[in-house]
């Protein structure tokens, strides 16, 4: 681990949680006009996931910070006009296509080492290339099928040479059709000043990790690095001419550095209240939202019923900068049904209320019916202002 020097400020707990909900665009005014482009540019990074509930994570993403845009609007700011590549970042994300020269490192990485056993029969990987080139973007299944048949990862050759492709930065993927990703030559996709692997190693990792310092707003080591899943190395080889400058936090364990952008001023505005994605680049990394929030947030779709404490895909409530409680939601019909309900006491009963109203109508829902609140004393007075926050 790299030696730290001296800090450049000390920060209260308060002030680290304000920059970092500042630094995702959780406090002050939203950038309208920006749009969903602009919330993709100040975070660097928008997960996707296959999971649907209310909607697609990528989707709940904007809408939790600037309301109800539409969901069309969404798609459309992420998929037309060449302005985003998907790839390997946090996982599979969205980025800004202008970021595409800083992933030269990872797609040499995967050069020299491919990342998956597959084998593939000879030529397969030459034959994707040449249909992509003669025939235009295809999914897998025009590619000639995206499975042999079997289990989930029993992919045709096609399937793991176009994906081969893709992580060596000769396809993109230009966008999601029916989910299913669309493949392009990258030559043909990306603007050609973006279109090159020029950048080394080391200007690569430093991009990086100044840009996960700017979307964090403060972070510690492990935080920086994870937010591009770097390894520690790789942060330690870059961060002091990254432009981020280490700083304490108070009742923080481990060293931290800031962008010095968040600390020129005072975090200051009005806070969303809002449902929160478990993929959420706010509170994707749990120790970290443990240290900045004191609450333990766990993605259950891959726990077991029996085991599931807060639900399937239980979306933490974030209102008055803070972690209020969480729902896990399903939609029947026109109606929003909060099948399970935590609250953090009676004072998150209106937030969450507010949250689940909005929440139904952006996804064109008119009713929202309550199963189970944790606390059974708290199922009235939410009962209560759902109705009055429907009327």
């Amino acid at each position: 681990m790299t030696s730290v020097p001296p800090p450049a400020a000390e920060l209260s707990a308060d002030q680290a949680r304000r920059i970092a909900l500042r630094a995702q665009g959780f406090l002050g005014a939203p950038d309208r006009r920006a749009g969903v482009p602009g919330v993709l540019r100040h975070l660097g990074a928008v997960q996707l996931d296959t999971i649907s509930v209310l909607a697609r994570s990528h989707e709940l993403i904007p809408y939790a910070r600037l309301g109800a845009v539409g969901r069309r609007t969404v798609e459309e700011a992420y998929w037309a006009g060449g302005r985003t590549f998907e790839y390997w970042s946090h996982a599979a994300c969205i980025l800004p296509v202008e970021e595409w020269p800083h992933f030269a490192f990872r797609r040499r990485a995967y050069r020299a080492r491919p990342h998956w056993h597959h084998d593939l029969p000879d030529g397969a990987y030459e034959t994707v290339i040449k249909q992509l080139r003669t025939e235009g973007p295809l999914t897998a299944t025009e590619l000639g099928g995206a499975k042999n048949g079997g289990e989930w990862w029993d992919w045709s050759a096609s399937k793991v040479a176009v994906e081969r492709a893709l992580m060596y930065g000769e396809v993109v993927c230009t966008e999601r059709r029916s989910w299913k990703r669309v493949y392009d030559l990258a030559e043909r996709a990306l603007p050609d000043d973006v279109l090159h692997d020029d950048l080394d190693d080391t200007e690569c990792l430093r991009r990086l990790v100044a840009l996960a310092g700017q979307s964090l707003g403060v972070g510690t080591r492990a935080d920086i690095a994870d937010y591009h899943r770097l390894r520690g190395e790789q942060f330690d080889a870059v961060v002091e001419d990254s432009g981020l400058v280490p700083v304490t936090v108070q009742g923080w364990a481990k060293p931290a550095w800031a962008d010095p952008a968040a600390l020129a001023s005072e975090p200051r505005g009005r806070h969303r209240t809002t449902l929160l994605s478990p993929f959420d680049s706010l509170i994707w990394e749990r120790a970290r939202t443990e240290r900045i929030f004191g609450f333990t947030h766990r993605l259950e779709a891959y726990v077991p019923k029996p085991k599931r404490v807060h639900g399937y895909f239980a979306m933490p409530l974030l209102a008055g900068g803070k972690l209020q409680g969480r729902v896990d939601p399903a939609r029947e019909g026109s109606t929003l049904v909060a099948r399970q309900v935590s609250l953090a006491g009676r004072k998150a009963v209106v937030p969450m209320a507010e949250a689940l109203v909005e929440a139904a109508s952006w996804v064109g829902c008119t009713d929202v019916r309550l199963e189970r609140v944790d606390a059974p004393e708290l199922r009235e007075p939410l009962t209560q202002e759902i109705a009055r926050a429907l009327a």
